[in-house]
């Protein structure tokens, strides 16, 4: 069963739909699955060197009150899921072209969900910079790529270009928010489902 995963790393309710996916798959023990990672921008016009958080907020909310119901009840939700959100700990809302190339490149070498859970989990939880090669780079070095490997993907402008290219595509298949699942060219599935919702759309194509 292929599945292409539209998502975006500074997407908290994608982090959330990322674990609770995993978890669901497990269901389906005798079943093999192929993801696909499809990179999608809630900020295509962020600056390469990304914001600060609280000039974020007050472009994307009008101001950091007006954020606070939606990040509220992600939280809760993350916590569904056993995961910890420390938004507090946010200084910097970045652009993401560098963590969808390292999330590329751990795919092509299947081990993609193990970094780019990583990835979700130094932003949310610690609150890093992941729109820093830096840090990207020990992040993927913590799963064994080639640090060499990493920045060379960083330099490449086809990498750029693709990550722009797989944005676009998703704006003109109508989809404007993420996380965004594509089960088999099948089934569509848009926003953080429950366990059972996701469920429900494997077993409708089995």
């Amino acid at each position: 069963m292929k599945i292409k995963v539209f998502a975006d790393t500074i997407c908290g309710w994608c982090y959330i739909s990322h674990t609770r996916f995993l978890k669901v798959i497990k269901n389906f023990k005798n079943k093999s699955f192929v993801f696909e990672h499809v990179p999608f921008q809630l900020n295509p016009d962020m600056p390469k060197k990304g914001i600060k958080r609280q000039d974020y907020l007050k472009y994307k909310f009008g101001s950091e009150e007006a954020a606070k119901p939606m990040y509220d009840s992600m939280i809760q939700e993350a916590l569904k899921e056993n995961l910890k959100f420390n938004l507090e700990k946010i200084e910097f809302t970045p652009n993401t072209n560098f963590s969808h190339i390292l999330t590329k490149l751990a795919f092509s070498k299947n081990i993609g969900h193990e970094v780019l859970g990583k990835i979700f989990d130094a932003y949310f939880s610690k609150g890093k910079n992941i729109g820093n090669k830096d840090v990207l780079v020990e992040i993927g070095k913590s799963s064994n790529i080639n640090e060499k490997e990493i920045y060379d993907a960083f330099s490449s402008e086809k990498e750029i270009i693709e990550i722009n290219k797989s944005d676009v595509l998703a704006r003109n298949m109508g989809i404007k928010g993420v996380p965004f699942f594509n089960i088999n060219n099948k089934t569509y599935i848009s926003g953080a489902q429950s366990s059972t919702n996701l469920i429900e759309a494997i077993r409708a194509n089995l």
